[in-house]
C-alpha cells in the first residue's frame, strides 16, 4: 500500500510518519501490525504504533541517512504487512556469555523480537572493547533480575 506522507519531528530527534487510519485498517492485523516499510530506495522492518491518538511508523535516525530524508520532508510511503518471522542475530560473544548464563539465556529467548534487540543493539553500538564487555555484563545481570 502507497501513501504520501511528511516526515513529523516528535521532540527533538524522534521522528516518525502517520499512516492513515485506512491503510491500518487495510492491513487487517489490528491497530499495531508488523511492517516492512520503503520510504525511498530504503526498506526495514517495523511495528505500527498509536501515538497521541494516531498511527505512526517510527523512522530512526539510522533508517533516516539510509532513505536520505528528514523531518519536514515529503515521502511517499510504501507498507506492506510483514508475516517474516523476527529473530534477532546475537552476536558470537554475548550469545557465548549467554551460554555460560543458563538463568540469562532462558529469559532472553522468551522475550520479544523488539527486547531482544534492544539489548543487542546496547552491545553492538559500543564503541570499545571495554564498553562492549560492560554492555555484555550489564545485559547478563539485567535479563537475571527480571
Amino acid at each position: 500500500m502507497r501513501f504520501r506522507a511528511t516526515v513529523e519531528l516528535g521532540g527533538k530527534t524522534a521522528t516518525g510518519i502517520a499512516v492513515p487510519p485506512q491503510v491500518v485498517e487495510a492491513l487487517g492485523q489490528g491497530k499495531r501490525p508488523a511492517v516492512t516499510v520503503t520510504v525511498a530506495a530504503h526498506t526495514y522492518r517495523t511495528t505500527v504504533a498509536v501515538m497521541g491518538g494516531r498511527f505512526m511508523i517510527p523512522l530512526s535516525a539510522e533508517n533516516r541517512t539510509a532513505a536520505g530524508v528528514a523531518a519536514g520532508d515529503e515521502v511517499d510511503v510504501d507498507v506492506e504487512l510483514d508475516t517474516a518471522p523476527r529473530v534477532v542475530t546475537v552476536p558470537p560473544d554475548f550469545q557465548a556469555a549467554l551460554d555460560a548464563d543458563p538463568v540469562a539465556a532462558k529469559r532472553f529467548t522468551s522475550m520479544s523480537y523488539s527486547h531482544q534487540l534492544q539489548h543487542v543493539l546496547a552491545i553492538e553500538q559500543a564503541k570499545t572493547e571495554q564498553t562492549r564487555a560492560r554492555r555484555i555484563d550489564k545485559a547478563l545481570q539485567m535479563l537475571r533480575q527480571s
